[in-house]
């Protein structure tokens, strides 16, 4: 990961230990630095993050909203973009995504560590 921008990683680190609130933070900062073709990544990420939040926050509706629109942003950018697996984390997302639709109003429980976490491309390559 030593060629991502340190906001990018951070706020990597703070999404893969669920702290969603703190990831939309950092990004945003990111976002707001950037012009050009990643702008839309970022805000993706961005709202990833913000749907995450509302999930763990019950919030369904906000929930879906945001990690449809994060999942819309990401679509142009798989498979991998900024060593980040686009690809995986849009799969993951989409499941939860469907398992929120599919639920409707019933309960729903959460473990934190179940959730999606983003895998670089560097990660990806000691595994194999």
């Amino acid at each position: 990961m030593d060629a991502l921008p340190d906001a990018l990683r951070q706020g990597i680190e703070e999404f893969n230990q669920a702290c969603f609130f703190e990831a939309h933070d950092t990004w945003e900062e990111l976002w707001h630095e950037t012009s050009g073709p990643l702008e839309d990544f970022y805000q993706g990420l961005i709202q990833l993050a913000v749907g995450f939040y509302h999930l763990l926050n019950d919030n369904r509706r906000g929930a879906r909203n945001q990690l449809a629109k994060g999942l819309d942003k990401l679509a142009g950018y798989r498979p991998v973009c900024q060593g980040i697996d686009v690809q995986l984390l849009s799969q993951d997302t989409r499941r939860w995504l469907d398992r929120l639709r599919d639920l409707g109003e019933r309960e729903l429980s959460i473990d934190p560590a179940e959730l999606p976490k983003i895998s670089t491309h560097a990660q990806a390559k000691r595994r194999e």
